[in-house]
């Protein structure tokens, strides 16, 4: 049957041979996993779990999803598919920006790269098309450089660059793709795989062409629903009034902060006490706010564009997001913005996860503050100058930043002491301490990618953003509660549409949207459930099959022992265990192992 929103089209592209198939993809596929992360891993399945992460056998997927493009509400996203190099798990990482949108218009569902090339190349994709072309002259260059030159190369208008920096090309293990310059496909070491590949780019040339709704009237009907709901001037989403919009992503310092979930120092602390207002959304809008940039079909506007025009760490760049802005921040004893905002921006150009990045200086700093590291080096809690050396050498593995280039796990455990790591499955927790917001410590444990918040985001519901709405200092039905975020979840990175929708759509939402794009005749919240729950334990089919059993649904030890000692947690642990067992049940998982009937019943296998 001919699927509406879909190009039909998907490149396949063997870097070792320079060659390039086009096919589309199986209807089977299509309307089992949808598009985006769901259709990245199964193509990820298919190719087997048991690829070396950096070897030429393992891909890399680059995939849109039926209403990428579109006029629909959010629909900028691009996923990022393949088992990581850091966790050893499938992964998917998502970016925003322009560069999904211009893959759909250039009339494609997808790439998926396999092999390695003998030289650094990027690929060109326009008009339906994909042209390997030779890199060179791009291979050691920072993402700043490669995509002014590329856009210079190839535009300089309608055109959108994807590209790896030096981390990616040097392997480090959580290595990033950027696009637009700032906007990072972040998680998992998707970066390395494009380096071990040497595949330096990817770039885009298209005009606009929405795709074409199965049904034209329905389509305006349920855009007109779905728009509403998002710039609902209640809402967390609308423009320039809701906490998102105004403030951006980093609107939740202070609120996390306030609740005892804001780690510190490693998260030996669980709030930064008044120093958070000093790194917080609210005091990048009072002085350093430059600008409101978008995505594709995104009225929200929640990325902030900021300029520091004195003193050592002056940059213009976009954006100081809540997670990096935590982990560059108050995860390391820093308070002062304008460098925050820096070496994000230094972050970004040599192609690195912000996130594990910041957690990689913190965990060096605490193992410093103990003594567990060599007389005459470490790095002190607050060392802004130390922390940009110590992350340009992470980037470029040498000194004793390289020392981290593998990961935290590596790391801890070569100098004895892994109950320093602050780590799921090899990847670092992101800004939300599970002792003040205890969903999220499940969240983390039962990722699928290693400690992700965005698999099933509990903080909505635990802080009160949606329904149903719980304590964050319960454990009574998280359970339940994350099982049934990470279904939601799962389908809309598969649309894909960003996070930021579910503070205002609904499943209902969602299934109308795919419905009347595609052209069925029915599909209801039920089935967007049905279909996130088969994803969900595709992924973790896949995990089981690579060597993750009983026990890798963790937690480290600090959150489970150590009492938070501030805020509105204060006294509070995390407790894992009955979550786990509740959660386990809702799944109809095994000790985290999927059951052979539950693939059946799901029609994974």
């Amino acid at each position: 049957m001919a699927l509406g929103g879909y190009a039909g089209r998907v490149g396949h592209v063997d870097l070792s041979t320079g060659t390039v198939d086009y096919r589309p993809i199986p209807d089977e596929w299509a309307l089992k996993y949808i598009g985006g992360r769901g259709l990245g891993v199964r193509y990820v399945f298919e190719n087997g779990p048991q690829v070396d992460p950096l070897g030429p056998d393992n891909i890399l997927c680059l995939m849109n999803g039926p209403l990428t493009g579109s006029e629909a509400a959010m629909s900028g996203r691009l996923a990022f598919v393949t088992k990581s190099p850091l966790t050893g798990t499938v992964t998917d990482s998502h970016m925003g920006g322009w560069s999904a949108a211009r893959l759909r218009w250039a009339g494609f569902d997808g790439l998926v790269f396999s092999g390695r090339s003998n030289t650094p190349v990027y690929a060109l994709v326009s008009n339906g098309i994909v042209e390997l072309r030779d890199a060179s002259d791009l291979w050691g260059k920072g993402i700043h450089e490669t995509v002014a030159t590329l856009k210079e190369r190839h535009g300089p208008g309608d055109v959108s660059v994807m590209a790896i920096g030096p981390a990616g090309e040097n392997l480090v293990r959580f290595a990033a793709w950027l696009n637009e310059n700032d906007r990072a496909a972040g998680r998992g070491g998707t970066g390395a795989v494009g380096g071990s590949k040497q595949l330096k780019a990817v770039v885009v040339k298209a005009q606009k062409n929405y795709p074409r709704p199965s049904d034209r009237e329905a389509w305006r009907t349920i855009h007109h629903v779905t728009l509403e709901k998002i710039i609902d001037e209640s809402a967390l989403t609308s423009p320039r009034r809701g906490g998102l919009s105004v403030y951006g992503t980093n609107v939740l310092m202070n609120i996390t902060n306030a609740v005892g979930a804001l780690g510190a120092r490693n998260s030996q602390e669980t709030s930064f006490g008044e120093r958070a207002e000093l790194i917080s959304g609210e005091y990048v809008k009072e002085h350093i706010l430059v600008e409101d940039p978008t995505c594709h079909a995104c009225p929200v506007a929640c990325k902030k564009e900021v300029e520091v025009k004195e003193g050592p760490w002056k940059v213009k760049m976009e954006s100081v997001e809540y997670e990096p802005a935590w982990s560059m921040g108050a995860n390391c004893g820093v308070d002062d913005i304008n460098f925050v905002a820096w070496l994000i921006d230094r972050t970004n150009d040599w192609g690195l996860d912000a996130i594990e990045t910041g957690q990689a200086c913190s965990v060096y700093m605490e193992a410093t503050q103990r003594g567990y590291v060599p007389a005459g080096t470490g790095l002190q809690w607050g060392d802004m100058e130390g922390m940009a050396r110590f992350v340009e050498e992470i980037a470029f593995r040498r000194g004793e930043g390289a020392l981290l280039a593998n990961g935290i796990d590596p790391f801890t455990r070569s100098i004895g002491h892994a109950e320093l790591a602050m780590t799921v499955k090899g990847q670092a927790t992101p800004a939300y301490d599970p002792r003040g917001i205890k969903g999220m410590g499940l969240g983390y444990a039962t990722s699928n990618r290693g400690a992700c918040h965005l698999r099933g985001y509990s903080p909505a519901s635990e802080l009160g953003v949606i329904e149903p709405k719980t304590d964050p200092l319960s454990v009574e039905g998280k359970g339940q509660l994350l099982k049934l975020l990470q279904d939601i979840h799962a389908f809309s990175d598969s649309l894909d549409l960003c996070k930021f929708s579910a503070f205002a759509e609904s499943p209902a939402d969602y299934a109308e949207q795919y419905r009347v794009m595609v052209g069925l005749d029915s599909f209801t919240a039920d089935d967007v459930l049905k279909v996130g729950e088969r994803i969900y334990n595709l992924e973790r089919h896949y995990n089981n099959l690579a060597g993750f059993g009983e026990g890798s649904d963790y937690l480290p030890k600090r959150f489970l022992e150590e009492p938070s000692q501030h805020g509105g947690s204060k006294g509070h642990v995390c407790e894992l265990d009955p979550m786990l067992e509740e959660y386990y049940q809702a799944r109809g998982w095994k000790d985290g192992i999927v059951p052979r009937e539950k693939l059946e019943e799901l029609q994974v296998i």
